[in-house]
């Protein structure tokens, strides 16, 4: 199968063996793959990153034989659990002690013609869901995953740091809960101290000094953000105002597919452009470019 490679923060396509289906796991063709920030990240170095990445896709499942999961349009959750240690107990898979990831940790990722998963992590795609759409139900359930975590509502007072992908995905989930939302890009202005919510999702170090100087006192931050160059910043207005910051990553797929299914994030005009696989090296280059949305590989 073509795979897309990244070694020693270098990018290539090139032929790689199918991939083996364990018992448990399935085997999907994939039909379409999102480039994201994390991708970019690894290229960089992030978790000293080596082999095929990606982890947002769609796909059919084609194995193995006797599945039910045939012939399913899926998507699929992106951590493959032990299932047997105290946090896999406790339903925390996410936070597995022996956790794999897919296409960041363990587990090689989308960007191929092929992909195995557990069963368990699949989800089927709704007939209402285009494979474009269905490609960001992984980004959008990270974004729901802001009010599994954090008290949301009418009359919170939202800022979400960082314009791009990620954050106009929170700033639209947080806008169906109920929350009035400010989005804060590049250089874009907000009063300090006056925000009850901040999500920092610039994907960049410098993101979280901002979000400090905007939550209020008692308020809280949702970092949202990884990336290779640790954040540096100056913790004493955290301690002296009481700030809560949460780290916010993974989401539950069923909430993401439902707004998706109702239309009530509209994600299609979050679509740059598509390339196919074999041109991924130059779709990387174009996806790190400053005002790019998400651009898709098709196998």
């Amino acid at each position: 199968m073509l795979a897309l490679f990244f070694e020693k923060g270098r990018a290539r396509v090139k032929e790689a063996p199918r991939p083996k289906v364990p018992k448990g796991l399935a085997l999907v063709r994939v039909v379409a793959s999102g480039i994201c920030n994390t991708d970019l990240e690894l290229k960089r170095g992030y978790h000293g990153f080596s082999g095929i990445p990606g982890h947002e896709f769609v796909g059919i499942v084609e194995g193995p034989k006797g599945s039910s999961w045939i012939g399913k349009r899926v998507v699929g959750e992106i951590n493959l659990a032990c299932g047997k240690c105290g946090m896999c107990r406790h339903r925390l898979g996410r936070h597995c002690e022996k956790r794999r990831v897919l296409g960041i940790l363990g587990h090689p990722g989308t960007h191929a013609e092929l992909l195995t998963l557990p069963e368990g992590n699949l989800r089927e795609v709704p007939p209402e869901i285009s494979d474009e759409e269905a490609v960001f139900t992984e980004p959008l359930a990270a974004a729901c995953e802001i009010l599994d975590q954090v008290a949301v509502g009418r009359g919170t007072r939202a800022a979400v740091l960082g314009g791009g992908k990620v954050g106009t995905l929170c700033a639209a989930v947080l806008r169906e809960a109920g929350a009035g939302v400010t989005v804060v890009g590049r250089g874009g202005k907000a009063r300090p101290g006056s925000f009850d919510l901040v999500v920092e999702a610039t994907g960049s170090p410098e993101g979280m000094p901002r979000a400090i100087s905007l939550v209020k006192p008692r308020g809280t931050i949702v970092w949202k953000s990884t990336h290779h160059a640790p954040a540096r910043f100056d913790a004493a207005p955290i301690v002296v105002n009481e700030v809560t910051i949460v780290g916010s990553r993974c989401g539950r797929f069923e909430p993401a597919i439902e707004l998706l299914r109702k239309r009530k994030v509209d994600v299609r005009g979050l679509l740059s452009a598509e390339f196919p696989l074999r041109r991924a090296v130059f779709a990387l280059r174009e996806a790190g470019r400053r005002g790019v949305r998400k651009i898709l590989l098709r196998p």
